[in-house]
């Protein structure tokens, strides 16, 4: 096994983790992070798989963009003990 095919088995069980981290995360914040790093990782797994346009854009939008929203959202509610 060359190094690609490692790559390729490594990759997609730390994109479900990460996914499955940011679902039993009790803080949004830390879920987020984790949702943003699973969409790195994702657009990894793109350019690996030679779609370097899908990778960018990923990268750009699933990890960028969605993650200021979210935090942004974030900071813009209130906690349930502040209320």
């Amino acid at each position: 096994m060359d190094l690609v095919e490692i790559i390729h088995i490594i990759l997609p069980i730390l994109i479900v983790a990460s996914a499955v981290v940011s679902i039993y995360l009790k803080d949004l914040l830390a879920a987020v992070i984790a949702l943003a790093a699973m969409s790195l990782l994702l657009s990894l797994e793109f350019y690996i798989l030679q779609a370097p346009d899908v990778a960018i854009a990923e990268a750009g939008v699933g990890a960028c963009l969605t993650t200021a929203i979210f935090v942004i959202a974030i900071r813009a509610t209130k906690r349930k003990e502040d209320a």
